[in-house]
């Protein structure tokens, strides 16, 4: 049985879509009323990823990974025209009774109405506000990153790259029993965000070999600092993704006489050891929970309206320092 909306739904919506490599605009596209296993979700606010989105937006998605990359409600072909993105958090306005009127989080591009299945859009636990819900995606890419990585007790842990990905895997490895867990980033106003979350912080990888380290910087740099800076028999978590970008792998020296382990980390996948309990749905779910502390919202470093966002969408996708999450408004 379908409720009642309060108002007339509306026909139309307003999407963000990347026309070409560099440029979008805001588009109208239909919308169709829900059927009986959907919603209708308007937007509250949505984040942009500051590391895929950027690829994106500038046309750099390789042909070969182009099906691979595809997000769940993605409208359009790479390099475009495109709607891209998977953060969105919005309120339920038509749907079945025990969605109607409830906060949810869906994996879906920038726009402002949407109409889904009701399985596509997940509650927000009580206490979690919209605001910091935005960061939902990257808790998600962090703690498969944990999974992958399997830090322990007394574990040195070095996390290579402070945007949002760097500082969410350190936040969640802080609290390991014994373990000392350091966020690198040559980036030092970094340490503020860092600090607010409880975290260590290092413009260079500390001296100590690490037992697992972690990088999400997406630079070559970066991927050479996190081996060079990894004990013997260590696991280094790589979850940048460089897009068409060749990236060398400093694989010789010490590579092979410390015996290291270069696992690779993505999202779309729950580690094999936890697909047999685990599956999106509860990562989903889980991540949203770990949402409630407040210092989490460190990690939004500004905020826009979703009218501004085709003028401010160069910029961010530049990627300059002072970016973590950038949210965007949509009341």
């Amino acid at each position: 049985m379908q409720v009642e909306a309060e108002v007339s739904p509306p026909t139309t919506a307003r999407q963000f879509r990347i026309l070409e490599p560099g440029r979008g605009a805001l588009v109208s596209v239909p919308l169709e009323r829900p059927g009986p296993d959907q919603v209708l979700v308007r937007a509250l606010y949505s984040g942009v990823s500051r590391g895929t989105e950027s690829l994106v937006f500038h046309g750099r998605v390789p042909a070969s990974q182009r099906e691979a990359m595809r997000a769940p409600f993605q409208q359009g072909d790479f390099p475009g025209p495109v709607a891209y993105g998977y953060i969105s958090v919005g309120e339920v306005v038509d749907g079945p009774p025990g969605l109607a009127g409830r906060t949810v989080f869906c994996l879906h591009p920038h726009q402002d109405y949407y109409v889904v299945p009701a399985d596509a859009v997940t509650p927000l636990p009580d206490g979690i506000p919209p605001e910091r819900a935005v960061l939902a995606a990257g808790m998600e890419t962090a703690l498969n990153a944990v999974w992958d990585g399997l830090p322990g007790p007394g574990d040195t842990v070095t996390v290579i790259g402070a945007g949002v990905i760097g500082h969410l895997i350190a936040w969640l490895c802080r609290d390991l029993p014994g373990a000392r867990v350091t966020l690198v980033d040559p980036v030092a106003a970094r340490e503020d965000s860092a600090r607010r979350l409880g975290v260590a912080f290092a413009t260079a990888a500390p001296e100590a070999p690490a037992d697992r380290v972690f990088h999400a910087s997406g630079t070559a740099a970066g991927l050479a600092s996190a081996l060079a800076c990894a004990g013997v028999e260590a696991r280094v978590v790589e979850l940048s993704w460089y897009g068409d970008e060749p990236v060398a792998a400093p694989l010789g020296e010490a590579f092979h006489s410390r015996r290291l382990q270069l696992r690779s980390s993505q999202v779309g996948r729950v580690p094999p050891d936890r697909q047999p309990r685990w599956d999106t749905a509860r990562r989903l779910r889980l991540a949203l929970s770990l949402l409630a502390d407040p210092a989490l919202d460190a990690l939004i470093s500004g905020e826009s309206t979703f009218g501004e966002l085709p003028a401010r969408m160069p910029a961010l996708a530049a990627a300059p320092d002072g970016i973590l999450c950038h949210r965007i408004r949509y009341r």
